[in-house]
């Protein structure tokens, strides 16, 4: 699920975010060499005419166009100016002012397809830094959104600007991608792996290293995947070790704990967690009774508007109708009872795990002592925690209700993604994040 709270907000809007239409707008996406040798990527956001910037330290903004063709830039997802502006030179020309620095578009080698997944059409793109000799390659696995990955995938820039080669494609029923949209982790790894097939296939004598970088729901996903067609690698970016339901338990808990409830709170709010379980497992047929019970019960409580989860939230803000006819949908395949911890025990492929400590919507402190308790088992787990980040590895602030406005993603994350894709090891220096390495770790790594 993971991601649901950004699906099921966009299709309770009436709309999926969509990528930039405009073509002036299309041909300013790119990654860019800054003057100082460093990197600044541009992508399309859910706003046509907008663009989104990053760079490798994990700063971004958005960027909003005006008249007399300059870009002004506001902070993470604040929309508070950041002070920086931006200009493109006509798009032959490939050249960028980004906060008073000049830039130039980086040139890739880029290879679009259309491969087959498990039964269905899927359409992906191999993207390779300009040369003959052999590179990593890490194919990007989805989360649950119903978004463009071709779209919206910075990645598929930022890491050939690192030196990496990247194979990004639709999950299936999403963008140009054939199929219904689902949420089988066993079918979305028959695709990734399908797409590790399509790169080796396609990069040819360039293939060095090859793995999979999964964000949010892919890390169900990525692990099985390996289980089942080894690879040389996987990075898992603010995954889970727990189910799909205890995930949802999981977040209403960090919900009550947030507020400063006690344990009485909380078993009333597990008492919620379990109805909204049952009309899940039923497939959105029965249940509703016993959560309109709940709701009857202990509605206007003071902690009861606090209950949101990643599932739960939705069960209490839709009614029975609506939810009978999409929750089918927007669930389509969950499994929701689905164990990763058999798939992760028998798992030799080297594995970097990277986690938010203050992720509301997986929360990690069990998923930390699952993974924990792997490396002292000697699973090749390599475990990173960005103590004030949250899902998405993102900093925030936090409003005084109580809201999060991301601000940029951690100091360190691209760039221990970086290094790990490159040559499996992690030096020190990550910004604030905490390593934790096993017993098996790569050669040259060593344990805290």
């Amino acid at each position: 699920m993971l991601a649901l709270f950004a699906a099921i907000g966009l299709m309770a809007q009436g709309g999926i975010a969509r990528a930039a239409s405009d073509p002036a707008a299309n041909c300013r996406i790119g990654a860019y060499r800054l003057s100082n040798g460093g990197l600044v990527d541009v992508g399309a956001t859910d706003e046509a005419a907008d663009l989104r910037w990053r760079r490798e330290d994990g700063t971004t903004g958005h960027l909003t166009p005006h008249p007399d063709g300059t870009w002004t830039s506001t902070l993470g997802w604040t929309g508070r100016p950041d002070g920086i502006a931006v200009r493109f030179s006509d798009c032959r020309d490939g050249r960028i002012t980004f906060g008073g620095m000049a830039g130039k578009r980086i040139p890739f080698d880029i290879t679009n397809t259309r491969f087959q997944g498990a039964g269905v059409t899927l359409a992906g793109r191999l993207v390779l830094p300009r040369g003959h000799g052999r590179v990593p390659i890490v194919v990007l696995v989805h989360g649950a959104e119903h978004d463009s990955a071709l779209e919206f995938y910075d990645l598929q820039r930022m890491f050939p600007a690192m030196g990496i080669g990247v194979f990004v494609y639709d999950k299936r029923g999403t963008g140009a991608s054939g199929g219904r949209y689902t949420q089988s982790f066993l079918l979305l790894a028959d695709d990734a792996i399908a797409a590790v097939q399509e790169a080796r296939r396609l990069a040819g004598a360039r293939a060095g290293r090859v793995g999979y970088q999964a964000g949010s729901e892919g890390g169900w996903v990525a692990p099985l995947a390996a289980r089942i067609a080894p690879v040389d690698f996987v990075v898992v970016g603010f995954g889970l070790a727990v189910s799909p339901l205890d995930e949802d338990r999981e977040a209403i808990a960090y919900d009550m704990q947030h507020q400063g409830y006690g344990p009485d709170v909380m078993a009333k709010a597990m008492q919620v967690a379990d109805a909204s379980a049952a009309i899940l497992l039923s497939d959105f047929r029965t249940g509703y009774d016993r959560l309109d019970a709940l709701r009857r019960q202990y509605g206007k409580e003071p902690w009861f508007k606090h209950v949101r989860g990643d599932v739960t939230w939705a069960l209490l803000a839709w009614p029975t109708r609506k939810l009978k006819q999409e929750g089918p949908l927007l669930f389509a395949g969950v499994p929701a009872q689905y164990d990763p911890m058999p798939v992760l025990r028998t798992l030799d492929t080297p594995q970097l795990w990277i986690l938010g400590g203050e992720d509301a919507d997986a929360p990690s402190g069990e998923t930390i002592r699952r993974l924990r308790s792997l490396q002292e088992t000697g699973r090749p787990i390599t475990l990173a925690v960005f103590p004030h980040a949250e899902h998405g590895i993102y900093e925030f602030d936090t409003k005084p209700d109580g809201t999060r406005d991301d601000t940029r993603n951690a100091d360190g994350y691209f760039r221990m993604m970086r290094d790990y894709i490159l040559d499996g090891k992690l030096r020190d220096g990550y910004g604030n994040a905490i390593l934790y390495r096993s017993a098996r770790a790569t050669p040259g790594q060593s344990r805290p």
